[in-house]
């Protein structure tokens, strides 16, 4: 018998991104990228060479040092997991400077 996961049941969900913006994530969007982050109820975080960066924090996304070109997981673990990295990589492949 096979059993769904109840909408509401936390879930974790990762996935690798690739910065794509010209000039990196400086503090514009660095900024815009932990506002979308804060608007989810999950816990979001960005591992860069094996650290974690919370991704609701500008600060902690400016000492990722992720200029244009680098790789990183995007990782988030909560009830809304699966939407929020979703539009968090959707959102990386718009900034544009």
């Amino acid at each position: 018998m096979m059993r769904w996961r109840a909408k509401r049941d936390p879930v974790s969900v990762s996935r690798e991104i690739t910065i794509s913006n010209e000039l990196g994530m400086h503090a514009r969007p660095a900024a815009e990228f932990a506002r979308k982050a804060g608007s989810f109820r999950s816990e979001i975080a960005l591992v860069k060479d094996g650290n974690r960066f919370s991704a609701t924090s500008v600060i902690d996304i400016l000492r990722a040092n992720l200029e244009r070109g680098a790789k990183a997981t995007l990782e988030a673990h909560g009830s809304d997991a699966p939407d929020a990295v979703e539009a968090l990589a959707r959102l990386l492949g718009e900034l544009h400077d």
